[in-house]
């Protein structure tokens, strides 16, 4: 897992084939209670965020006013609803991502996206921190042309500030969403159900600034 081959994403003909069936879940968020999946109430918006592990990145949205409800699971590769141990093996493809549903009435993409920046590194490439291969690499995965826009823009604004303190060129991928592949249930809102548990988010200690 933690070879040359863990560091590179597959082509869609060396990716695992996966399964047709989605992975059982719960049908409620464990801390709000809201419903995890589709369809949504209108006028809802949604983003995947990948941020490394992502049982600290999902804590980071739930708490946020004006976001409906978040999910973790798959994306950004090939294998069809794949499970965590496929994930694991590098051959999927998929980061780990956080779906986010918000309400933009409430909360404005932009704060998002600050959110985003400043709670993880965004320069590693394939990496998290201590967690190594492409299941770990930075994505922005948006649902509309004005979140692409923004979400460049955003990250533009932060690579000049990266720059300024000689850090690393931004590795995010920022693209329209892919599928969304709900991960296993005990995943889902891993921290809540275990306050105790591993959380390796962390920034780069450069803040994201108001654009000028």
């Amino acid at each position: 897992m933690f070879g040359r081959k863990a560091l590179v994403k597959p082509t869609e003909d060396e990716a695992l084939p996966g399964r047709p069936d989605a992975l059982p879940i719960a049908d409620r968020h464990f801390v709000n209670g809201r419903q995890l999946k589709p369809p949504f109430p209108a006028g809802l918006k949604t983003v995947q965020f990948g941020m490394g592990c992502f049982w600290g990145a999902e804590r980071c949205f739930w708490t946020v006013p004006g976001v409906y409800t978040t999910a973790v699971g798959y994306a950004g590769g090939y294998t069809r609803n794949a499970t965590y141990e496929e994930v694991c093996t590098g051959q999927t493809g998929h980061t780990e991502v956080v779906l986010v549903v918000y309400d933009p009435r409430i909360v404005g993409f932009g704060k998002l996206l600050e959110l985003f920046w400043q709670s993880h590194d965004p320069t590693q490439g394939m990496r998290q921190g201590a967690d190594i291969g492409t299941q770990y690499r930075s994505a922005i995965y948006c649902s509309d042309d004005e979140q692409l826009d923004e979400a460049a823009r955003s990250r533009d604004h932060y690579q000049k500030q990266l720059m300024a303190k000689r850090l690393p060129k931004v590795t995010t991928e920022i693209a329209s969403a892919p599928p969304f592949y709900y991960a296993e249930d005990y995943h889902q809102q891993y921290l809540a159900k275990n306050p105790g548990g591993y959380c390796g988010l962390g920034g780069c200690g450069v803040p994201y600034p108001a654009a000028s």
